[in-house]
């Protein structure tokens, strides 16, 4: 079999991270004092890589993250209160893998999105799936669904996802179908997969965001029941854009 041969049969494989890495091979000559099984195993190692990164380009584009953002950028040296240990704790992803859920508050430009995201960044990294909602979608995609009678497949998509984040709860008022809504997808992951829910409002005042004796109880304790707190206070973070760091800018 000639080379082109191989190259072509590794390709149409999709074994596409072989190839390249045979291709660089072929291009080293100090290759050939390796044993077969030392090249073999560079291979195989270049062909996980390939897969793996393919598989975090692909997460990463599913999770609809607002804007980038990382973990390790997460500024800590303008003082809004965040809990350097706790940010540090939810590194590992443990708190997806323990189906915890994340409540963020404080005021508007204090670096909540950032968080969010970063946080989905970072279980993107873990091998996690994640979905990023704006809260004004969020419930727009849900009314959508209810009127074009695909509300049970969208609630059973939403209900699969490892992390699900609802961005800049409160700031549009819920009516009673939005409040239902909520609580169907709450209660479809309560304990069973991790939600990240971000606020202008206070975490003690969130009963009076879902404005409903009804539901507040319900819809507040499923976000709040086995929660990390993140209450953020102090000045934006965004007037701190113009200088070089922190790389952290938007809320």
């Amino acid at each position: 079999m000639t080379r082109e041969q191989t190259f072509d049969k590794l390709y149409r494989m999709k074994l596409h991270g072989m190839a390249q890495a045979l291709e660089e091979q072929l291009k080293q000559p100090d290759m050939a004092n390796l044993s077969f099984e030392e090249r073999l195993a560079i291979l195989v190692d270049a062909q996980w890589l390939w897969r793996e990164n393919r598989s975090l380009a692909s997460r990463l584009r599913s999770a609809r993250l607002k804007q980038q953002a990382s973990i390790e950028d997460i500024n800590f040296r303008h003082p809004r209160q965040l809990d350097r240990g706790l940010i540090r704790s939810l590194f590992s992803c443990d708190w997806v893998r323990d189906r915890h859920n994340i409540a963020i508050s404080g005021p508007s430009g204090i670096g909540k999105t950032f968080i969010c995201c970063a946080l989905l960044e970072k279980a993107c990294r873990a091998g996690f799936t994640t979905l990023y909602f704006g809260a004004e979608k969020f419930f727009r995609t849900m009314a959508l669904a209810y009127a074009d009678g695909s509300f049970d497949k969208v609630l059973s998509k939403l209900s699969r996802v490892d992390v699900l984040a609802i961005d800049d709860w409160g700031i549009v008022p819920m009516g009673d179908r939005e409040r239902r809504h909520l609580l169907e997808v709450l209660e479809d992951r309560n304990q069973t997969r991790a939600t990240v829910v971000t606020s202008q409002f206070p975490i003690d005042n969130w009963h009076e965001v879902v404005a409903s004796p009804t539901l507040a109880d319900a819809i507040v304790e499923r976000i709040l029941t086995r929660a990390h707190k993140i209450a953020l206070q102090g000045e934006s973070v965004r007037p701190l854009s113009r200088g070089r760091e922190p790389k952290e800018v938007q809320s």
